[in-house]
């Protein structure tokens, strides 16, 4: 089935007992046993399993053409699973430009616990190969990155990856199922920060990893930080994710047409002097994201001429825009990045992250261009 079908009808099922087409919440912690002992559909708690999170596990992992997912309750969660699934003393390959909290989880906490991390330009691929050691375990991609939106050749890391007895695990949260499909390239695990582009609206946090196959050894690993760790969402989280994703698909392609229309707008802006954007000729890795991604995506940065007191300032003008950290909703948000992230940040001083919205592509045109100071 094609993923507009999917996204409704994967994981869903009419309620068999009240024949409810809308899927009931259920709020229990716990499960009745049978008098011999056993479980009605194996259920006995819900920090290990719950039919909420069994349904939304079940759809994204039909999204993604795995064999199984596992729910957390954030995206930071999810990630945090997949390191700590690896042995101590593992050595992991990661971006230079990826997510700041992925970054501070390798760095900071894994380090301790004896996982070593080589950071590296992913688009050279001399420099990756350089980078792996006999304890490679994993090669974490994330495409297209944060916050420079560059994209990394996934069938090619991917196989670097294997040749050397490493599996490659792949943050899809900017792409989603809709623009690019990893476990397709080569991937053995894809990970979503599901607040973002599955909930769709700014309102449940989550995360989830999907595996090739049920009976990865790894993703087995994965499970168990799970169910035994416990950083499970609640059955309510996974309903309004499973609500969000029955939408994803035309929500996702909207937001891309739109994120178009906006990085043409701001490639000609005399007071822009980047735009980070794939589906742009300009984008260095253009002719890359052409072969992997089917939609550009929803997700561009600009950098603005001048000092970071103009981006700042650019971005307090806005009027439709949200100042916010997050991404992925239906409203669009705009944020100046290395503020967030701090000294340790590799986004430029003038660098502004836009997610872009439902909202109609010409009023995004004119919050930005009265923002960035009058006419083109």
């Amino acid at each position: 089935m094609r993923i507009e079908t999917l996204a409704v009808h994967a994981g869903h099922g009419v309620d068999p007992s009240t024949g409810a087409v809308a899927p009931p919440i259920h709020l229990s912690t716990t499960f009745e046993r049978e008098p011999d002992g056993s479980y009605r559909e194996g259920l006995v708690y819900t920090r290990t399993a719950n039919p909420n999170r069994g349904q939304l596990e079940r759809a994204v992992a039909a999204l993604e053409g795995g064999g199984a997912a596992a729910a957390f309750a954030s995206g930071s969660a999810a990630i945090h699973a997949v390191i700590q699934a690896l042995d101590p003393g593992a050595h992991v390959i990661a971006p230079k430009d990826c997510y700041h909290g992925t970054l501070r989880l390798l760095r900071e906490l894994f380090a301790r616990w004896g996982v070593e991390t080589t950071f590296v330009d992913m688009c050279n691929h001399h420099e990756v190969e350089r980078a792996v050691r006999p304890a490679t375990r994993l090669v974490w991609v994330e495409t297209p990155s944060n916050p420079l939106v560059r994209v990394f050749d996934i069938r090619w890391l991917a196989g670097l990856a294997h040749a050397h007895g490493a599996r490659c695990a792949v943050d899809n949260t900017w792409a989603t199922p809709v623009a690019t499909r990893p476990l397709a390239l080569g991937a053995d695990l894809v990970m979503h920060s599901s607040t973002k582009y599955f909930g769709g609206h700014s309102d449940v946090l989550g995360g989830i990893v999907v595996a090739r196959a049920e009976d990865d050894e790894l993703f087995a690993r994965v499970r168990e930080m799970q169910t035994t760790g416990g950083s499970v969402p609640s059955p309510f989280d996974c309903w309004l994710t499973l609500r969000g994703v029955m939408t994803l698909p035309w929500r996702f392609r909207a937001q891309s047409a739109n994120a178009a229309h906006v990085a043409e707008f701001l490639a000609a802006h005399p007071r822009v002097t980047a735009v980070h954007y794939p589906g742009l000729p300009s984008h260095p890795q253009h002719a890359l994201a052409a072969t992997q991604m089917e939609h550009p995506g929803a997700m561009l940065s600009i950098e603005v001429r001048g000092t970071g007191a103009n981006a700042m300032a650019a971005a307090g003008a806005v009027q439709l825009f949200t100042r916010a950290t997050s991404l992925g909703g239906v409203e669009s948000l705009i944020e100046h990045r290395a503020s967030v992230e701090g000294p340790e940040t590799h986004a430029p001083d003038t660098l502004l992250r836009l997610s872009i919205g439902l909202e109609h592509p010409d009023d995004l045109v004119a919050d930005l261009d009265q923002a960035l100071g009058g006419a083109r």
